[in-house]
């Protein structure tokens, strides 16, 4: 009865056990990482950094024999080198190479790394050039267009002044059927007619302006740049500055 009554009090709620022992493999796990953190050795580059370190930090004693040669000659500890005091102080510090890249590995970095800029620099000095070029084609394209569009008005200014001559002298058919303003609305003409005409005006702008002009000069001795009629080709080479509009510029 008594071995009974103590089975029916002993704690027996399902997974306790199991609980129990996961905390304690956590603590156990716990503690062994801080062991194995407090009983970690240092590396041999570790604790070669730290005494170069502390060797560096440190002043030079009396041991050192370069600083007791110092001594001997009057030098004292903090004091600049040379006769006037115009030395160093401090020594020359050491530049330790940590590294496991060979020699002139550092110079190579430098050199590859000034003709990656200077690459660099060129693309930009060739990519401002090309755009400077752009930039000269569009105004000559421009200028071109608008001496082009100046030539045209010209032109039609010359056709209007011949046709209005030409009619003046009662010529009623112009010497090229370009020499007069044609009417915006024509009838249709044969095939061959509009052939000989295509042949007969095959001249680019500036070409009819100067035939054109030539004309006006020498049947009605008029100067479109003047906007004068002469007298005679005598008055006309005599008093108009000349047969282009440069030269009347």
């Amino acid at each position: 009865y008594l071995l009974e009554l103590l089975i029916l009090r002993e704690d027996v709620r399902p997974g306790l056990p199991m609980v129990r022992r996961m905390k304690e493999a956590i603590q156990k796990e716990e503690k062994q990482k801080e062991a194995n953190e407090k009983n970690k050795q240092k590396s041999i580059k570790e604790e070669e950094k730290e005494r170069r370190e502390l060797v560096l930090k440190s002043a030079l004693g009396n041991e050192n024999r370069g600083f007791a040669l110092l001594q001997k000659m009057g030098y004292k500890s903090g004091q600049a080198l040379g006769k006037s005091g115009e030395g160093i102080v401090e020594p020359i510090p050491l530049n330790i190479k940590t590294g496991v890249s060979g020699l002139g590995h550092e110079e190579f970095k430098k050199r590859k790394a000034e003709e990656k800029l200077e690459n660099y620099r060129q693309k930009l000095h060739m990519k401002k050039k090309a755009n400077e070029q752009a930039a000269d084609q569009f105004r000559i394209r421009f200028k071109n267009k608008q001496e082009e569009r100046k030539m045209e008005g010209d032109l039609r200014k010359s056709q209007r002044a011949c046709q209005q001559l030409d009619m003046q002298k009662d010529i009623d058919v112009p010497k090229e059927i370009w020499f007069w303003i044609e009417p915006e609305e024509e009838e249709k003409k044969d095939e061959e007619e509009k052939e000989d005409e295509c042949t007969s005006s095959d001249f680019s702008v500036s070409e009819k302006l100067q035939i054109l002009t030539a004309y006006l000069r020498e049947e009605h001795f008029y100067c479109i740049w003047c906007g004068i009629t002469y007298e005679d080709s005598e008055d006309l080479s005599s008093n108009c500055p000349g047969d282009s509009a440069a030269d009347h510029e």
